[in-house]
C-alpha cells in the first residue's frame, strides 16, 4: 500500500517482517518483556514523511520474532525484492527486521539478489511502545540511505551506523548500538540525515539471477563449535542419520573454529569421518574480528571472511546449486 502522505516521482518500498522494531508491550514504556512483531509496517510508517522526491510503498511480508526467522520468509523476501527492484521508478528497498538474525538475512540477500540497487535493513533494540524507542530514527536513517543517489548493495542501519551485509554482527544483547563490523568497521555513518561514507558501498558477488531453494529444498547444514573438551559425538550422530537414509539428513557441516581455524582433535577426526561419507565440511571463525589465514595442511575448506552463521548460508546455497 502506498503511504498516503507520500509524494514523489520515485518510490522506496518498505517490506515488513516484524521484530522488535514492530514490537509492543502492555506495560507502557517497558524495554523488556515485550512481544516482537505485533505492529504492522503501515503503522510503523505512520507520521513518516518520505525523503524529498519519493513516495513510500509498504508491504507486509511476515510478522515474526527474528529469532524464529525461516527459509520460507527468506524466499518471500528474495521474490519481493527482485520484483520491486526491477521497477524503474523504485530506487531501493527498506526491510524492517528483528536484530537477532538480521545479519543472516542481510547476508542471504547479499548472496542472491541481482539488482545493484540498495536494500537496507532497519531494526531496533527497543519496542515501539518504549518511552524512547529507537526504531523510528533507525527507519528514517534506512530510508535516507535507500534514497541516496549512488547507494548500492545490502546494508544494515542501526544507531547511526551503516554496516555491510558480509561484515555485520550483533555484538551486544541490549545496547542501542548493538552491531559491529569487526576490523573493517562500518561502511559509514549517518550525519544530519545523510550518509557519510568511509569506504565504498558493498557490491554483490554477481549480477546474474540466482535461483533460491523452494520450500523443502534447502540443504540441511548444521553448525558445530570447537571448544575445550569437544568431542565428535554430535557429528557422528549426523553421520549415522545420513548413512541410515533419514529424510532431511545433513548435507553439510560448518565448524566454528578457535584461533586461526584450529579444531579440537576429536572434533576434527569426526569431521573427517563425515567428509568421507559425502558430507561437505567447512571451517569458519569463532573470533569476531579479523579473518582466517588458510594453512597448506588444512583438512577442510576455510570460509576466511565469514562467521559460522554466514558460512552456513553460503554452504546451503552452494549445495543447492550443486
Amino acid at each position: 500500500m502506498t503511504h498516503p502522505s507520500s509524494t514523489g516521482s520515485r518510490r522506496l518500498v518498505v517490506l515488513g517482517t516484524g521484530g522488535t522494531i514492530a514490537g509492543s508491550s502492555p506495560q507502557a514504556g517497558a524495554n523488556l518483556g515485550y512481544t516482537a512483531g505485533t505492529v504492522s509496517v503501515e503503522a510503523l510508517l505512520g507520521g513518516f514523511t518520505a525523503p524529498e522526491g519519493f513516495a513510500l510503498h509498504a508491504e507486509q511480508i511476515a510478522q515474526l520474532d527474528s529469532k524464529d526467522m525461516d527459509t520460507a520468509t527468506w524466499q518471500a523476501l528474495h521474490e519481493r525484492c527482485e520484483h520491486w527492484l526491477a521497477h524503474d521508478d523504485v530506487a531501493g528497498v527498506v526491510i524492517t527486521h528483528g536484530t537477532d538474525t538480521i545479519e543472516e538475512t542481510a547476508f542471504f540477500l547479499h548472496s542472491v539478489l541481482s539488482s545493484p540497487k540498495p536494500v537496507v535493513l532497519a531494526c531496533a533494540m527497543r519496542p515501539s511502545t518504549a518511552l524512547m524507542p529507537d526504531g523510528p530514527q533507525n527507519l528514517r536513517d534506512a530510508l535516507a540511505v535507500a534514497a541516496t543517489v549512488d547507494a548500492a548493495g545490502v546494508t544494515v542501519v542501526c544507531a547511526g551506523d551503516i554496516h555491510d551485509a558480509v561484515a555485520v554482527r550483533k555484538t551486544h544483547p541490549y545496547r542501542l548500538n548493538a552491531f559491529g563490523s569487526g576490523d573493517t568497521g562500518p561502511v559509514g555513518y549517518m550525519e544530519e540525515g545523510q550518509p557519510r561514507l568511509l569506504r565504498p558501498w558493498p557490491r554483490r558477488p554477481s549480477s546474474e539471477p540466482v535461483t533460491v531453494p523452494g520450500a523443502g529444498h534447502w540443504p540441511r547444514v548444521e553448525i558445530v563449535l570447537s571448544h575445550a573438551g569437544a568431542s565428535g559425538t554430535l557429528i557422528d550422530t549426523l553421520v549415522r542419520e545420513r548413512q541410515n537414509g533419514v529424510c532431511g539428513a545433513v548435507a553439510g557441516i560448518v565448524l566454528g573454529a578457535t584461533g586461526n581455524a584450529s579444531l579440537h582433535r576429536d572434533l576434527e577426526q569426526a569431521a573427517l569421518r563425515a567428509q568421507a561419507v559425502g558430507i561437505e565440511v567447512r571451517v569458519a571463525a569463532r573470533c569476531n574480528e579479523g579473518r582466517l589465514l588458510p594453512t597448506p595442511d588444512a583438512s577442510f575448506p576455510i570460509m576466511a571472511d565469514l562467521s559460522p552463521v554466514k558460512a552456513r548460508i553460503a554452504l546451503m546455497l552452494a549445495l543447492y546449486r550443486g
